[in-house]
């Protein structure tokens, strides 16, 4: 009987820890089962325009590095998104304007006016007008100019006009070299900046007969108008000083661009960008009236930067009190004496 009882109880063990063995894989199971009814991460996650709504104004999407630049924790930056906009699309149509509205009004006026010409015609009889130095400085200036005009208008125009053209193997090749050489020109550009305020500065201070020259319209509407100017008319003071603020607000900021540390924090760095090309696309249209006016717009013009000396007739026309000044100083120096001025009407 003894023995039955043991028996029994043996087979009741048994039952007892399979029951027990059931209940525990029971237990590990029940909790996968569950997380898959009831969590599915793909509905429940937000998407970024509701994470961006979501933001207050300023603030950001930030996650966490090991580094010890802790800006760079920021993962979305709502300001970026409107700067892009800017840069995409006002940016690009501000510069269109500015562009193509100042090429509309060259070929306007070309096409109504025509080339300025010597009224009384080549005297044949030259004046200096700009020594090696000041050529060299202009020349510097302009140079270094144009091909960070043409760079910079690649950032803007090119993937709309050149990537389509040439394809992005091309297109992104000629791009890299274009930073290269808009980061590098730009040092040259400035120290023609502060060379140009250096030397003629003391011409281009305004006076009483450049009020005179803007009510003729410094005679560039009528034919044989030609109203009395110093060494630089009021038109071309316009252009001095649009240079040399234009071009101190482009140096400025562009610096800040190529060192952007010193600009402080990201959103301080895109209104440097935006200064920087909004005052680009103002001083690229106007240099494009200025090169129509120094080259194809007016006779004899280019010669005061080509060779440096242009005709005493051009120069009675249109800088009448500087040429006789010039025509004593020569003279007084023993070069070729010069017949003194007489109207040019």
């Amino acid at each position: 009987m003894l023995r039955a009882s043991l028996t029994s109880a043996v087979k009741t063990g048994r039952a007892a820890l399979a029951a027990i063995a059931l209940l525990g894989l029971a237990a590990l199971a029940a909790p996968e089962t569950v997380s898959a009814q009831t969590v599915n991460p793909t509905a429940d996650a937000v998407t970024e325009e509701q994470l961006l709504q979501a933001l207050q104004p300023g603030g950001e999407i930030a996650g966490r590095v090991s580094i010890p630049d802790q800006a760079a924790t920021g993962l979305i930056k709502p300001g970026g998104q409107d700067w892009r906009a800017f840069h995409q699309g006002t940016m690009l149509w501000i510069t269109a304007i500015a562009l193509l509205g100042m090429l509309a009004v060259v070929v306007a006026f070309y096409a109504v006016r025509g080339k300025i010409t010597i009224d009384s015609g080549l005297s044949g009889i030259k004046i200096l007008r700009f020594n090696g130095f000041e050529r060299f400085v202009h020349w510097l200036t302009a140079g270094s100019f144009l091909v960070l005009a043409l760079t910079g208008l690649n950032l803007v125009f090119g993937r709309h006009v050149l990537l389509p053209l040439f394809g992005p193997e091309t297109f992104a090749a000629a791009t890299q070299w274009g930073k290269y050489a808009h980061n590098y020109l730009a040092w040259p550009f400035m120290a023609g900046l502060v060379f140009m305020l250096v030397v003629w500065i003391k011409d281009n201070i305004p006076n009483g007969t450049d009020v005179a020259w803007l009510k003729a319209g410094g005679g560039l509407f009528s034919k044989g108008v030609h109203p009395p100017a110093k060494k630089f008319n009021a038109g071309q003071k316009g252009i001095f000083w649009s240079v040399i603020i234009g071009g101190a607000a482009l140096s400025v900021t562009g610096v800040f661009l190529l060192f952007p540390w010193l600009a402080g924090g990201y959103a301080d760095w895109q209104l440097m960008q935006i200064i920087h090309g909004i005052v680009a696309a103002v001083l690229v249209a106007i240099m494009v009236g200025h090169i129509y006016i120094g080259s194809v717009g007016m006779q004899g013009a280019f010669d005061a930067m080509g060779s440096g000396e242009v005709d005493y007739n051009w120069a009675k026309e249109h800088h009448s009190l500087w040429a006789e000044e010039a025509r004593r100083k020569q003279a007084a120096a023993g070069g070729r004496a010069t017949p003194a001025p007489q109207p040019a009407e």
